[in-house]
This record gives structure tokens, C-alpha cells and sequence, in this order.
């Protein structure tokens, strides 16, 4: 077999076996997208392609009793979310990755370590702070709150990005007088936005899918449900309309998708980056 033969067997085998997997992760999504399209009995047959296509599905699923109070609280929730999770992060890695004082190591170990303890482990001792000391049960709070405490592991990815940037331009920053909230700002953010956007992009989708917490929290006051709980009760009012389900499915990842389409480029280089320096 001459080598231009086997290179080119290879190319095949290669681009077949990309393909394999490109059809196994979209053909699901593809699923629902013609599912969410079909009449309600086509959805109940094997049928694979709306006849007609049904597109007043989406707007008969966003009309829905309590759809949009489900949207807005989600796009809150994310949203604040993910601005206070960067606000409370970004200094504490910077903190750990710039400063040089007694005990960093044992902070970044505790850091660390919290990544270790499942949510569930405390659940209970949080949720009689929240609801029997704050009363604040039944809304958003509890879930918001949290978050401007600073998250573990965004700031163990950020810490990991600014420990690869030269100290030398921290130093040029501090001679020419900026201060070390200056330095941040002017300095470390710029080159740091690679890592800032896939923190992000982590962080909003994590609330955006968050299940467990809206679970505990909001269970008892519809008003403050999010798209993640809210849409299990709506399998469970249409779970003989496959259709309706599958259009409110597709409406809550839609977003998620399209973000993630839009930033690509800064999430891959961002978490590529900040594995380079440990």
C-alpha cells in the first residue's frame, strides 16, 4: 500500500468517524425540532416529518399560563447570577495569583477544597437559614445571594489564567502609579478576557439549567418558578402532547445554544488557556 493510499484511508476513517459523532450528538436535537412542529397526532405516531409544520406551537406554548414569568425569572436569575459570580471572583483569584503573602497556598487549598462538598451535603442547614431565619423562601434570593460570595471553581479557573500573565506588566502598571485595583482594571482584565468569557459562559449556563436549587427554593411559590422547574410541570399538564413539550423544550435550550455559538470562540480559548500554568 503506497502512502498516499493509506493517507488517504486515514482521512476517510478520520472525517467518518467525526461525522459518526456529530450525527450522534445533533440528531436528537433535530428530533425535537421536527417533534415540536407536528400536530398532536402526529407527534403520538413514528412519523419523522411535520406535515404540515405546526410553527403556532412555539406561540401557543409561550402563551401558556406562566411561560414568560418562567423566562423572566430565568433570564434574572442567570443573569445576576453571573454578574456577581465575576464581581466577587475576579479579585479573590487575582488575590491568589498576583499577591504574594503568608498563607496563599492554604487559601488556595481551602478554595479548592469547597469544590469537594456536594451542595446536597448542606442543603438542609441553608434552607432553614434562608426560609426560617431570612424568610426569604419562595423567591429568588436564596439562589442569588450565594453568588456574590464568590464561586470555587470560577475563581480556580481565573486564578489559573492569571498566574500565566508576566509580572513585569503588573510592574510597568505600578510604576507609571496605578494601584493594584488599577492594575487589575487597565492590566490583568484585558488580557484576561478569554478566561472571563468561558467563567461566564460556565456560570449563566449552570443557573440557566439549575434544577435542584429552584426545586428547594421556589417550589411553593409558582411566581418565582424558572424555566428548568416550571418545565417539568408542563410535561406533566401535556404528557400526552408531545409536541407542546418538545416546542418548550426547544425554547428553553435554544438560548443556551445560540450563546454558546455566538462566544465559541472565547469559551474554547479561554479553558484552553487557563490549563496552561498550574
Amino acid at each position: 500500500m503506497s502512502h498516499r493510499t493509506r493517507a488517504a484511508l486515514e482521512w476517510v476513517a478520520v472525517h467518518a468517524m467525526a461525522v459518526a459523532a456529530t450525527l450522534f450528538f445533533v440528531l436528537p436535537f433535530v428530533f425535537v425540532v421536527l417533534t415540536a412542529l407536528m400536530t398532536d397526532e402526529q407527534s403520538l405516531t413514528r412519523q419523522l416529518w411535520p406535515n404540515p409544520f405546526q410553527w403556532h406551537n412555539l406561540a401557543d406554548v409561550w402563551s401558556t399560563p406562566g411561560f414568560g414569568t418562567w423566562w423572566r425569572n430565568t433570564v434574572i436569575y442567570a443573569v445576576s447570577g453571573t454578574a456577581l459570580t465575576l464581581l466577587s471572583s475576579i479579585p479573590v483569584a487575582y488575590a491568589l495569583a498576583c499577591f504574594r503573602f503568608r498563607g496563599r497556598n492554604l487559601a488556595l487549598m481551602v478554595v479548592i477544597a469547597t469544590m469537594m462538598l456536594p451542595p446536597q451535603v448542606v442543603i438542609v442547614p441553608m434552607y432553614l437559614v434562608w426560609a426560617q431565619q431570612l424568610h426569604l423562601s419562595g423567591s429568588l434570593w436564596p439562589l442569588i445571594i450565594p453568588m456574590a460570595f464568590g464561586d470555587a471553581f470560577s475563581i480556580f479557573l481565573l486564578r489559573q489564567f492569571f498566574v500565566t500573565i508576566p509580572r513585569e506588566y503588573l510592574e510597568a502598571a505600578k510604576v507609571d502609579g496605578c494601584s493594584d485595583f488599577a492594575a487589575l482594571v487597565r492590566v490583568v482584565l484585558p488580557m484576561a478576557r478569554p478566561a472571563v468569557a468561558a467563567v461566564a459562559l460556565f456560570q449563566f449556563f449552570y443557573c440557566w439549567n439549575d434544577y435542584f436549587g429552584p426545586q428547594i427554593y421556589t417550589s411553593e411559590n409558582p411566581g418565582a418558578w424558572t424555566l428548568s422547574y416550571g418545565l417539568q410541570t408542563f410535561k406533566s399538564a401535556h404528557h400526552t402532547n408531545w409536541n407542546f413539550t418538545m416546542a418548550a423544550t426547544l425554547m428553553v435550550m435554544a438560548p443556551v445554544i445560540l450563546l454558546f455559538f455566538l462566544a465559541q470562540r472565547a469559551f474554547i480559548e479561554g479553558v484552553t488557556l487557563t490549563g496552561v500554568k498550574g
